[in-house]
């Protein structure tokens, strides 16, 4: 009896064991956490913005009003509040002066002038300082030349500089005799010029004479 009541007691551990190495092997030590998607709310629509985005009622026509004789600076405001916002700008006498201080200059003429244009449209001002005369004619921006010297006598210095190729070798006197440094050449005006005007531009370097604007030759 002794020795069948140990064979009971062993058979029965080693079955327990069995069970508690199958509860382990079959997912008895719990796994990784389940995670469970929501699914993501819908996007909001942007709201219409400017340029591309903008209505099509905003790029219409609109009315362009008179600037002339307006500050610089009023006058942009003014062809903003109107919806042209292609706006430039530049020197009515041909000095080829930046408009860096916009309340500083006043306008002479502008170009398209007032009536109905579309939104687009650059609206270009010629322009002059405050304490200056309108000219009877806008000088416009200097052209580039091709081919030969252009008569460049009574321009600015700046205005002739632009006017020749990019490559040109300039080289820029004061012509009063006081061997003055021409710093700010749009202050300055060609007295002479070589080559001489109508003479082909070749490459050959150029020379100018000038004095400052208000100064005879």
């Amino acid at each position: 009896m002794h020795h069948r009541s140990t064979a009971i007691a062993l058979t029965t551990a080693a079955l327990l064991a069995l069970t508690a190495c199958q509860d382990v092997t079959s997912g008895g030590v719990p796994g990784p956490p389940t995670v469970t998607s929501t699914p993501s709310s819908p996007s909001t629509p942007k709201a219409p913005g400017k340029g591309a985005d903008a209505p099509a009622a905003a790029k219409g026509p609109a009315a362009l009003p008179d600037f002339v004789g307006q500050g610089l600076q009023a006058a942009q405001d003014g062809a903003q509040a109107a919806g042209f916002y292609a706006l430039k700008s530049h020197d009515a006498l041909g000095r080829g002066r930046k408009q860096v201080l916009d309340r500083n200059w006043k306008v002479c003429s502008q170009t398209p002038g007032p009536g109905t244009h579309a939104l687009s449209t650059a609206v270009d001002f010629g322009t002059v300082k405050l304490e200056e005369s309108c000219p009877a004619a806008d000088a416009g921006e200097p052209e580039k030349a091709t081919g030969t010297m252009p008569d460049l006598i009574g321009k600015s210095v700046k205005a002739a500089r632009t006017t020749l190729p990019a490559n040109a070798s300039v080289t820029v006197r004061d012509s009063s005799g006081q061997d003055r440094m021409v710093l700010v050449e749009s202050n300055w005006t060609v007295c002479t010029i070589t080559p001489a005007a109508d003479s082909s531009l070749d490459g050959k370097p150029v020379t100018i004479s000038a004095v400052k604007f208000g100064e005879s030759c």
